[in-house]
């Protein structure tokens, strides 16, 4: 058991610090994405409500496109022809000149718009829940479009959709583990290192699993507190 425990030992020859730095790395790239996404599925949303034909089908056709393709092909696609179109466009403006994504940054682009595009349809739900009735008697006092829907339909939104949002977000914490892929360091492939190297896979696949289902269980805590605030006065009636 003092043998495995060494393993997880900071500094030169143990993988602890590796791993803490891998799952910082992995929370980080949630946090980021997470209100990324939630504002792109919420523009979505509204377009998808939208009385405008265009937006709609815009709207329509963005939740298609990512809900349909694989989390790991759009990953590759931004981090790969994304880049590549850049560069051919600054090449074209600047000749000599380059354009580089980062890793990280592909990764909150890309788990970002699959967010956005999953969350857009909760969102959706959500304010097609709100009575409209609400909305126009905002509109009726002489608020505006912009104001109706911030005082209104916002407060009531954010509560219909937290519990959906709260899922999402557990997906999400998952799902960072595809950036790995593009040699990003974060738990999983700090993991994935380590066992290369000490090879002993059972032990750190484990330890990897006990931290995401720790970060699952801190997430599950916090978007509970945050449905009971939501839902207080509701339980008080």
């Amino acid at each position: 058991m003092s043998e495995f425990l060494g393993l997880l030992a900071w500094g030169a020859e143990g993988w602890g610090d590796e791993l803490a730095a891998g799952a910082w790395l992995t929370i980080r790239l949630a946090l980021v994405t997470l209100p990324f996404g939630l504002l792109l599925g919420l523009v979505i949303a509204l377009a998808k409500e939208s009385d405008n034909t265009y937006l709609r089908a815009l709207g329509n056709t963005y939740t298609t496109v990512f809900r349909g393709l694989p989390e790991l092909l759009t990953l590759f696609v931004i981090y790969n022809m994304v880049q590549l179109l850049a560069n051919r466009i600054v090449q074209l403006v600047a000749p000599g000149s380059s354009f580089e994504i980062s890793g990280f940054a592909a990764g909150v682009v890309a788990l970002g718009v699959v967010f956005g595009a999953f969350s857009s349809e909760v969102f959706l739900g959500a304010i097609r829940s709100v009575p409209k009735g609400q909305g126009e008697a905002g509109r009726s006092l002489g608020l505006t479009a912009v104001q109706t829907f911030a005082l209104i339909t916002l407060p009531q939104l954010w509560r219909l959709a937290l519990p959906g949002l709260g899922n999402l977000w557990l997906v999400l914490i998952k799902d960072t583990s595809l950036v790995s892929v593009i040699a990003l360091n974060d738990l999983l492939r700090q993991t994935q290192v380590a066992v290369g190297v000490t090879k002993e896979p059972f032990f750190f696949y484990l330890v990897a699993c006990l931290i995401y289902l720790a970060f699952t269980l801190i997430s599950t805590v916090g978007t509970n507190a945050l449905e009971r605030r939501a839902n207080r006065g509701f339980a008080a009636r």
